[in-house]
């Protein structure tokens, strides 16, 4: 939480931590990180009131960026537990297959299936960080952004109008990751001016 609060300030965002949903009302957007396992984290979402709210700006097509668990959380279900998750997408999580090692720390490439705005000034087959033992299994294979090899190839970007899912951790991700980050929140920017507020949007919150 605190590293990707980190980097969004280090890319010009305004950042704020949110323990409940009315702290959310006033961003631009929002970015669901995680560290951990499915079922706590929606347990944990769910104490916090954050659910409905939730599933209601993503409804609404506003900026919504899931990054590691937090991108597995957007599915139907996962398989780590058979966790029901948020549901925003249909497909679920699964484990990786043929992994050499579990879970699959460190550097690899991710080998883009599109040209997409989030990875605008970013080569294709670039290095980021990854920390994990599950990945996005989508139903909808025009969602997907970009795939990586651990063992098997498995889902390591995916999009659907405003809403983004990355495996991997953008926060750790040196210039790419940045970069990354950057294009956020200049997708957030383009968002805010089409709805007729202006494009000066940084305010994110990170739920």
């Amino acid at each position: 939480m605190v590293s990707i609060g980190q980097a969004l300030v280090t890319a010009g965002a305004r950042v704020v931590v949110a323990a409940a949903a009315d702290e959310l009302q006033e961003a631009d957007a929002i970015v669901v990180p995680g560290v951990g396992a499915a079922l706590p984290a929606m347990v944990h979402l769910r104490d916090r009131g954050l659910l409905e709210p939730l599933a209601d700006w993503v409804r609404a097509g506003r900026p919504f960026l899931g990054i590691c668990l937090g991108c597995q959380l957007l599915f139907e279900r996962s398989d780590e537990g058979d966790a029901e998750a948020l549901g925003l997408l249909a497909g679920r999580t699964t484990g990786l297959v043929d992994a050499p090692t579990l879970p699959h720390i460190g550097w690899n490439t991710v080998e883009l299936t599109r040209p997409h705005p989030l990875f605008d000034g970013i080569a294709d087959g670039s290095h980021f960080y990854f920390v994990h033992s599950f990945a996005p299994l989508p139903a909808d294979e025009s969602i997907v952004l970009a795939r990586t090899t651990h063992g098997r190839p498995f889902v390591s970007a995916v999009a659907s109008g405003s809403l983004y899912g990355l495996q991997f951790h953008p926060e750790k991700s040196a210039d790419a990751g940045r970069r990354l980050l950057v294009n956020f929140l200049r997708l957030v920017a383009a968002a805010k001016a089409g709805a007729g507020s202006g494009a000066a949007a940084r305010g994110v919150g990170v739920a």
